[in-house]
């Protein structure tokens, strides 16, 4: 029988491949000719698309079964920097070819490899733009997890580097694939509520502690400096290596870029800004225990976009729900209001509280990605790039300006919310809900963020140096996000 497309490719590649030293691969940076020296794609549909699925140990097992179960596409790669993760996943796939992944530690590898078109990237956030910008430069197309960067510099060098190459990158927030979200987010957007000035994203999701903080072992199968890649090569500090990376801000942007991101991506679309905000106010804190993580448990981030606001809400203690949602979305207009209750249900209300509408449908955000991938056409894609830069750049905004607070007073942050109603309502909404987990705030402080003023045209802030240094990171050597113009 004669070989594949991918099967010669693969075996040419491979032969070639042995010729290379471990220790080349290892040390140097991604060196791939770009642009139109790239391997192009294949446009025939009878051609099953080539993937490399890489991170893998959590959302990166759905991208393997759900792209193993189609016709068209085969999984070629599962890269991890754990191998014990990354074997047990590669054994456990079954692509419709019958044939089973090759696991590869170190993603340079799999984008050598012009057998493969896709690259999807479920890694930690520290790697998010870097793998999804060398895979573009090498001529692939990228479905990228969210938030699709670990500061808002990234998420810009990502869209410029879709752009220049042509490359289809989607992003994971699949509630824009979803039917119901998109009948909810046309309902808003055509005015069916009135003057919609006011969308509130909900991350009601009871986080426990870590555990304390120590000088712990890195699991023997995993490879740190891999691993560590974009962040320095940091000590362990706390007890799992794994997921619990979100609560450290050298690779993770707590809840708000975790969970949070989807209903801030759904807050922005359902207000129809196009931009990154004018001015940010952030304050809450690490409250109720104490615990290797640094990040907030309890955030509101507050976001003006000239006559609109975003209100986000974090709570990573129990809670009761705010208008029957947790982990959700509210959009107030002047003839009613809309509370979305998960990623694909909710319902409308008028000023009253009497239902008007009801809204409900998923979708397949793969699906939807495939063929983009086809069509060549980044129009088509339900959630391209731009898209999840733009509200990932959100969260990244908030928490900037948490960061760059002081511990205050709830009184204290209380007064510098100014005379807004819905401010001080969610102020008085917070302060209760901590009280109710036994956190005084007589008696304990609240982080109180920086009031800070954008120029979101340029996506930089206004007369502040500190500001701006956080809007991209040092990088470590080889693992070095291009700047901009360099993609």
């Amino acid at each position: 029988m004669s070989e594949s497309k991918h099967e010669l490719s693969r075996r040419l590649f491979l032969e070639k491949s042995m010729l290379a030293t471990t220790a080349a691969l290892a040390t140097a940076g991604w060196t791939r000719a770009r642009g139109e020296d790239a391997t192009p794609q294949s446009t025939s549909p009878s051609d099953r698309l080539g993937v490399a699925c890489v991170g893998v140990g959590g959302r990166g097992g759905d991208h393997l079964k759900n792209l193993a179960e189609r016709s068209d596409c085969e999984v070629l790669y599962v890269c991890d920097a754990d191998e014990k993760i990354g074997r047990n996943r590669a054994s456990r796939v079954k692509n419709q070819s019958g044939r089973e992944p090759q696991f590869v530690q170190d993603l340079r590898k799999v984008f050598e490899d012009p057998a493969v078109d896709i690259v999807t990237t479920a890694t930690p956030n520290h790697w998010h733009a870097l793998c999804a910008i060398w895979a573009m430069q090498a001529g692939k197309d990228v479905y990228v997890e969210k938030p699709v960067s670990h500061n808002v510099s990234e998420g810009r060098r990502i869209v410029e580097t879709a752009r220049k190459h042509n490359r289809i990158c989607q992003t994971g927030t699949q509630s824009r694939s979803n039917a119901g979200m998109q009948e909810a987010i046309a309902y808003v957007r055509t005015g069916k509520l009135g003057d919609v000035k006011l969308a509130r994203g909900l991350c009601y999701k009871r986080r426990g502690s870590i555990g304390p903080k120590g000088d712990y072992k890195v699991p023997e199968s995993v490879n740190y400096d891999l691993w560590s890649g974009p962040a320095q090569l940091h000590p362990l500090t706390r007890r799992s290596l794994h997921y619990d990376w979100h609560w450290m801000w050298e690779y993770g942007n707590g809840d708000l870029g975790n969970q949070g991101i989807h209903q801030m991506d759904i807050a922005r679309w359902g207000l129809g800004v196009d931009k990154v905000c004018d001015r940010v106010f952030s304050y809450g804190g690490r409250l109720g225990y104490e615990d290797a993580g640094e990040t907030a448990n309890t955030q509101v981030g507050i976001m003006d976009f000239g006559d609109k606001r975003l209100v986000f809400e974090v709570r990573g203690l129990s809670t009761d729900p705010l208008l029957g949602a947790d982990v959700g979305n509210i959009f107030y207009g002047s003839d009613g209001y809309l509370v979305m209750t998960s990623y694909s249900h909710g319902v409308a209300f008028d000023p009253n509280g009497k239902q008007i509408r009801e809204f409900g449908g998923g979708g397949d955000h793969y699906d939807d990605f495939v063929k983009a991938v086809r069509s060549r056409k980044h129009e088509d894609l339900s959630a391209d790039i731009l898209e999840g830069h733009l509200s990932s750049a959100l969260c990244h905004l908030c928490n900037v300006s948490y960061r760059l607070g002081e511990q205050l007073a709830a009184a204290d942050v209380k007064a510098r919310l100014g005379a807004n109603a819905d401010d001080l309502d969610t102020f008085e909404r917070t302060k209760a809900h901590l009280a109710s987990n036994g956190v005084n705030l007589d008696d304990a402080k609240l982080q109180c963020g920086a009031d800070l003023k954008l120029d979101a045209a340029n996506e930089k802030f206004v007369d502040n140096s500190r500001a701006d240094a956080l809007l991209t990171r040092e990088y470590r050597a080889p693992f070095v996000v291009p700047a901009a113009g360099q993609v």
